[in-house]
């Protein structure tokens, strides 16, 4: 009922308003005026409001920036989130000048070209100089910026050699929850596919493929090691997810059918990024930064980055996949031992009553 009454009181307010233009567009016709025609003296007016909208919307920007400036990201906590930030800098300090520059010329030759009847336009076709101005300097500064923005992409997406030392390590996405699985001690990830899904295995992981045996999966939080490059492969088995680690300045999207891949290192460790936050809360988060789903807003999971020590302590307490499975596989041996003993039992007693 509110909505309804809102959406009156809207329509009522836009026929009001329609009715005292038409009351004013009258009353110019009964002075002999022509409601269309602007006279010196509103030109005027509008010029100088132009002035005054400039100041004000620049004292906006100004106070936008004094209130919500604090509320951005901390510094970056990768490797290459120094050169992704510094690039996105560099970018700034481009496109601010120019914004502020081009918006006081905008509202200025507003202001000093007002309408004037004594006065005419000089009127010219084409000018080659001015063609060249802004056509060559946007195009330098653009392709200086995309190479240099496609080489700071090409060296986080390239995948990490095997004579490097480094984690490898998947992370699986699935409304509306996240997977992590590390690669073991043969730094190799096994196999695996969406068919394979079930109860006991959440990513699919293929046991006939040796180099899963020893593969860790982890759910609620994962931990990486500071000072450790890390290659990461995502995976997705439904809809297109987006890896989003915003203060390692790390994205890429999960796509379901194929694997993408993402590179960077962990500088400062949560501990260290809770002093510089002085935030006693703080931790690092994966998210998703595509709209999943309903519950797209629940997929999280914790980041702890810590020393390498630390790292190897809590890696040690996983069990890997296979040594999941060992105890189940156990009671099902027992259990098909025990069966097969009685069976033998009951014939050989079969046997000694005929």
């Amino acid at each position: 009922m509110m909505t309804f009454l809102t959406i009156v009181a809207v329509f009522l307010v836009l026929f009001v308003i329609g009715q005292v233009l038409g009351v004013f567009e009258l009353s110019a016709k009964l002075r002999g005026r022509n409601v269309y025609d602007v006279t010196e003296k509103e030109s005027k007016v509008q010029s100088v409001m132009m002035l005054v909208f400039l100041a004000a919307y620049f004292t906006f920007i100004l106070w936008q920036v004094n209130k919500w400036g604090g509320s951005t990201l901390p510094v970056p906590a990768s490797l290459h989130g120094v050169t992704t930030d510094t690039l996105l800098s560099i970018t700034w300090w481009i496109i601010i000048p120019m914004f502020v520059l081009t918006h006081i010329l905008l509202f200025y030759f507003a202001f000093k070209y007002v309408y004037n009847k004594n006065r005419r336009a000089e009127y010219f076709a084409h000018s080659n100089k001015l063609e060249l101005i802004w056509t060559a300097v946007p195009t330098i500064v653009l392709t200086i910026l995309i190479l240099y923005g496609l080489n700071t992409w090409n060296s986080i997406t390239t995948p990490l050699t095997d004579d490097v030392d480094h984690i490898k390590m998947e992370l699986y996405a699935k409304q509306f929850d996240w997977t992590a699985r590390y690669s073991g001690a043969d730094n190799k990830l096994g196999s695996a596919d969406v068919h394979l899904i079930d109860a006991t295995n959440p990513v699919g992981l293929d046991v006939r493929d040796e180099n899963g045996n020893d593969d860790i999966i982890v759910k609620g939080e994962f931990h990486l090691p500071v000072n450790v490059p890390v290659q990461f492969n995502f995976r997705s088995q439904d809809v297109i997810h987006s890896a989003y680690m915003p203060h390692f300045r790390a994205q890429m999207n999960c796509v379901p059918g194929m694997t993408t891949k993402f590179k960077f290192t962990p500088t400062i460790t949560t501990a260290e990024m809770k002093q510089i936050t002085k935030n006693p809360d703080f931790n690092y988060v994966l998210l998703c930064n595509k709209i999943c789903g309903a519950a797209h807003y629940n997929m999280q999971m914790a980041i702890i980055v810590e020393s390498q020590e630390d790292f190897d302590k809590w890696l040690a307490g996983q069990k890997p996949f296979k040594a999941e499975e060992a105890p189940a596989m156990e009671v099902e041996k027992t259990v098909v031992e025990d069966t097969a003993v009685e069976a033998v039992e009951q014939v050989e007693a079969d046997k000694a009553e005929i």
